[in-house]
């Protein structure tokens, strides 16, 4: 990588940012010159909008039908330092593109008030200033960091108005009215509103962008199905490279799913879990760094982000050498009985508590039947007994966060009902920690977990990663396939 220049006096008629310690401090006027001219009109016309550009303004009606009269702002937020004068890769905030389509760093939607709904215009950062040396000196110039679209080739992309982000905070300070801002993404934007906004109210929005994401649209739902699949091929390329994995170590399992990631997606949704034997009881172990060994288990849980950063969640707990162990495929066979059960309970007008609750009452059974655990059942239940072994929730929303819908009223998630366009997962456990003196020596260090992503129909629900196989018998035959 190379370091950016940061002349100290940069001809033109605004001041460019600069980068310290920046190799050329001062140019010539030949050459600052010579960089304001010669270069060929780029601008792009007549381009389509974005696929969701409708599902987005239908979004932003919804969410302005919640607040009339108040003025919304929506930042996506700013890059963030990873060391010295690199930054993480950015990914704009999850309110922001679901109203948008938009990815952009440093951008904000802002829903003005009109009438009995509001306007909407997005703040974004425009072309870099050729004249002023902003495109080639500014270490966040086009030159270095690459080409973004023009106002007004943004305002055909997204289907609103788009206006110079760099004028945003005074533009904001300078209208009256009530107004909430989604916290946490930009504070520049945040201070220019900080006597105009209230903790409790901008929470409120916060919520109110958690439930409308709660039932995804038919474009969402394709998203998904994209992610899903695109998730499905990268555990078959895992698979496939198995014996790799097991000369170096998780590491080529991590890696070789981020790969898949990358060149038909945007990123991964999360860090990918790739955990072997006695890892595969950390919930969520993403270090990576441990051995693979034949005959123990690898529990991967990872998920392809699509472009528009919709992502899947799945888990397979695989053979590493193909073939479950006798116990191995009793501890499998149980959670996949228990998921077998949860996603039944998966259907409309089901409370979104009775997934998890059907998976659990099989696992607390098995560990009874085990000798695990002392009955009753109904005993062990009451009082939570096994979760000891099943440790978490069965399940989550998903969307454009893995987790999706975080912010949402509880009354309206967990102890809410399930609508058709609803996507959660369903993902139930058993781990028996290493040191766990309370189960028998060959039971300790395995953990199990089989994770589907979870389609609410009008009918019942439908199994987006049913392409990847979930029964032992199943797992064991798509290996020996895979692996010729």
């Amino acid at each position: 990588m190379t370091e950016q220049p940061a002349p100290e006096n940069p001809e033109g008629d605004e001041p460019i940012k600069q980068r310290k310690n920046g190799l050329y401090p001062t140019v010539s006027d030949e050459l600052a010159a010579s960089m304001k001219s010669g270069w060929a009109d780029t601008e792009l016309r007549d381009l389509r909008p974005i696929e969701q550009a409708g599902e987005a303004a239908a979004r932003r009606a919804a969410i302005s039908a919640r607040f009339p009269g108040e003025r919304l702002v929506i930042p996506a937020g700013n890059l963030k330092t990873r060391s010295n004068d690199t930054e993480y890769a950015f990914r704009a905030s999850t309110e922001y593109v679901h109203l948008t389509g938009d990815q952009t760093e440093d951008a904000v939607l802002v829903l003005e008030p009109s009438g009995e709904g509001h306007t909407a215009a997005a703040y974004l950062m425009p072309r870099s200033n050729r004249e002023n040396g902003e495109f080639w000196l500014d270490g966040m110039g086009e030159l270095w960091v690459g080409r973004r679209h023009s106002l007004g080739e943004a305002e055909q992309l997204l289907g609103i108005p788009c206006l110079d982000v760099r004028t945003a905070a005074d533009a904001l300070k300078a209208l009256d009215g009530p107004v909430r801002i989604v916290r946490g993404h930009d504070a520049g934007i945040e201070a220019a509103l900080a006597d105009r906004t209230d903790a409790g109210r901008d929470d409120e929005l916060k919520t109110a962008l958690g439930e409308l994401r709660l039932v995804k649209d038919a474009f969402e739902i394709g998203e998904l199905q994209k992610a899903v699949d695109s998730t499905v091929r990268g555990f078959e390329d895992v698979v496939k490279v198995l014996d790799k994995a097991e000369a170096t170590s998780e590491r080529y399992i991590e890696g070789t799913f981020f790969l898949r990631a990358r060149v038909e997606g945007n990123d991964i949704g999360y860090g990918s879990i790739c955990a072997a034997g006695p890892h595969a009881t950390t919930l969520h172990w993403v270090r990576n760094d441990g051995a693979v060994r034949s005959g123990e288990l690898l529990l991967l849980d990872a998920g392809v982000e699509t472009h528009t950063l919709y992502t899947a969640d799945v888990t397979r707990t695989l053979p590493v050498n193909g073939t479950y162990s006798e116990l191995q495929r009793k501890i499998y066979d149980a959670v996949y009985e228990s998921q077998e059960a949860g996603i039944a309970a998966v259907r409309p007008g089901a409370k979104y508590r009775d997934f998890h609750d059907a998976s659990q009452r099989v696992l607390a059974e098995k560990l009874v039947e085990w000798g695990l655990l002392e009955g009753p059942v109904e005993h062990v239940l009451e009082l939570g007994l096994q979760r000891r072994f099943t440790l978490h929730g069965t399940g989550h929303m998903l969307g454009l966060d893995v987790h999706d819908c975080a912010t949402a009223r509880t009354e309206t998630y967990v102890g809410g009902v399930l609508e058709p366009g609803m996507v959660l997962t369903v993902e139930p456990g058993l781990y028996f920690q290493p040191d766990d003196l309370t189960v028998p020596a060959e039971y300790r260090g395995i953990g199990v977990r089989i994770e589907d992503d979870i389609l609410v129909t009008e009918d019942g629900n439908r199994n987006m990663s049913a392409a990847l196989p979930r029964a032992s018998g199943e797992v064991e035959a798509w290996m020996a396939r895979l692996k010729g």
